[in-house]
């Protein structure tokens, strides 16, 4: 244990997290250069797609007679629950910062979980190489931030100039585990994976004890009984081992054939706790709160049952997003998830499609609303297209109180759009001699769930944070909104207005549902009515292929016989024509107008 070094790296994204892990598996000869690409350790196709870190990938290296164990993680903001998991799997950090941006909003935050871990930060500074960069400044940031005279690194990971005296510090000042005198398996679960064939995977730190294949284990915290057919390292593919000994990182293949069986943050032992009188589970991680929402339908409904599985094995590689069942009037059953922004929900739909090969239909979120009928009963409901407001005398829409803590130079764009999410003040309070504070409003659970957080991490530069919880059911002035598509109802689109502003949502509705609909091969009209009051209204033109192109001269009437022809062929596609919708419709629709 004492030649052992687990260790991760704290950076936002761009500022060359990855690019510095591929110095070090070169500089340790952990990849053969035949093999070497950019971004090694990014394993996902979302992650080549978009340029980024989305999962934490383990590796161990090993380089001067020391077992390097790195977790490469995310630097964006929505995955930000992955940087936390792994931060508890190791004893110090390598503070990452770009050379000509400097700190940025999640290097803030991830650093202070880092520091009340009490993790050792070895703090460098990157793209030293760049016409832009600014060395002194960036240095006198961290060095205020750290709040002591600490030694900073410069370094360029594209060029690999600094990477090996960084790897060189990780060695020296990041301490080795802690040394347990005890034989009794004690290991925690910060990521995992499921394989067909093999079964559930769970990626593991090895605090106490030792794990070899081929061994009983027990799940204390979901109760399951398993055994390790194969336990092995990082190399960064799976790598068998014999053994898995205390201070160590590893992954060990479990018979377990039902993805829900293993839940993140719960401790591995060889024995039951119930033998254990004094067993100490290894502290969890708190899940935390979803911050954008949405409902996801399989594009056809015979795949529902795919949909639920595909969504279990997906929840056991990302914790971090929530999920429930749902229904729609239209597409059938799917479920209701909650995540961590709207990149996070992106990339949940994308990992459906690619990885599990399943063709999905994202639409915007619901909230449940009480409605009173006028014969007083009450109803309650999240599918309001299937309720005829002429028979409802009182509407009441359940309320959230949502706690904002920001820099305070932005309390007055913040203030301002929550007042147009018709929220309700309620108190504030300052932080850190004036220089932050925390803003409490009460407003409508439906503006929440539509997209209040990544609205607000917009206009304070991803610097506020933002927790809720769930309120009290209040009467509002409501009104129901129908969206008429090609002179029928689309009940899908309808949705409730408070009533003084419903012009002006109905307006901004069809202007988007013109913006976001492809035109298809017939006129299609798009209006907004109350009722059967037409309130806004647009018309999207025809597709129409150039049937006189093949035409080189002649008299005009042969012309107007083809486009003539063709107009009354578009008349019976008008009535007779199935929309082309793409499957993100639905939710981009539903975000702000």
């Amino acid at each position: 244990m004492e030649n052992i070094r687990n260790f991760c790296i704290i950076a936002h994204i761009d500022h060359g997290k990855s690019t510095l892990a591929d110095r070090f598996l070169e500089l340790t000869n952990t990849i053969d250069k035949r093999e070497m690409q950019p971004q090694f350790l990014d394993r996902l196709d979302s992650e080549r797609e978009h340029g980024i870190t989305i999962k934490m990938q383990p590796v161990q290296m090993i380089w001067h007679g020391c077992e390097l164990n790195l977790i490469d993680t995310p630097g964006h903001i929505d995955f930000s629950y992955e940087v936390s998991r792994a931060l508890a799997s190791v004893e110090g950090a390598i503070l990452l910062v770009d050379a000509t941006s400097g700190i940025q909003a999640q290097t803030l935050s991830v650093l202070e979980k880092a520091q009340d871990l009490g993790l050792k930060i070895i703090p460098a500074i990157n793209k030293i190489d760049l016409p832009g960069a600014n060395v002194e400044q960036v240095e006198e940031e961290i060095k205020k931030l750290l709040y002591e005279e600490v030694e900073v690194n410069l370094v360029s990971a594209k060029t690999g100039q600094g990477v090996q005296e960084v790897l060189s510090r990780v060695i020296k000042e990041i301490p080795a585990p802690e040394i347990k005198e005890t034989k009794d398996l004690k290991a925690l679960i910060f990521d995992a994976n499921f394989d067909n064939h093999r079964g559930a995977i769970a990626y593991i730190r090895v605090f106490e004890g030792g794990l070899k294949a081929n061994e009983k284990i027990n799940f204390v915290g979901s109760k399951e009984e398993a055994r390790s057919t194969q336990v092995g390292i990082f190399a960064p593919n799976f790598l068998p081992k014999k053994s898995l000994e205390a201070g160590g990182i590893g992954y060990v293949v479990t018979d377990l054939k039902d993805s829900r069986h293993i839940v993140i943050g719960d401790t591995i032992t060889h024995h039951s706790p119930t033998d254990l009188p004094n067993f100490q589970v290894i502290s969890g991680f708190k899940r935390p709160q979803a911050k954008v929402f949405a409902s996801i339908y399989p594009a056809n409904e015979i795949d529902f049952p795919k949909l639920t599985k595909s969504i279990e094995i997906l929840a056991l590689s990302d914790s971090s997003f929530s999920y429930g069942p749902e229904s729609s009037l239209l597409l059938g059953r799917g479920y209701r998830i909650g995540a961590l922004g709207s990149l996070h929900l992106q990339i949940l739909q994308e990992r459906l499609e690619k990885e599990l090969g399943l063709e999905t239909v994202l639409t915007s979120p619901r909230v449940r609303y009480k409605l009173k009928l006028i014969d007083g009963e009450i109803v309650d409901t999240d599918e309001v297209e299937r309720i005829d407001f002429s028979t409802v005398r009182q509407i009441f829409e359940p309320r959230s109180k949502v706690k904002i803590i920001l820099p305070i130079r932005f309390q007055g764009k913040v203030a301002e759009l929550l007042n147009d999410c018709r929220g309700q003040y309620l108190n504030s309070e300052y932080l850190d001699n004036g220089e932050r504070l925390i803003l409490e409003y009460d407003l409508p659970l439906f503006e929440l769930a539509r997209d209040l957080y990544p609205r607000i991490l917009s206009l304070t530069s991803g610097f506020a944070s933002l927790t809720y919880e769930l309120g009290e059911y209040q009467e509002a002035d409501l009104v129901k909104v129908d969206i008429n598509i090609a002179d029928k109802i689309f009940p899908p689109l309808s949705f409730l207005s408070p009533r003084d502003r419903a012009y002006r949502e109905a307006r901004m509705r069809v202007e988007k549902i013109k913006e976001l609909m492809p035109r298809q091969l017939f006129e299609v009209n798009i209006r907004a009515q109350i009722g059967n009051r037409v309130i806004a209204s647009e018309r999207l033109t025809a597709l129409r292929k150039d049937v006189i192109a093949k035409l080189y001269g002649g008299d005009r009437t042969r012309k107007d016989k083809l486009l003539n022809k063709q107009k009354e062929g578009k008349k019976k596609m008008k009535q007779l024509g199935r929309l082309s919708l793409p499957n993100d419709f639905f939710f981009k629709l539903g975000q702000k107008f």
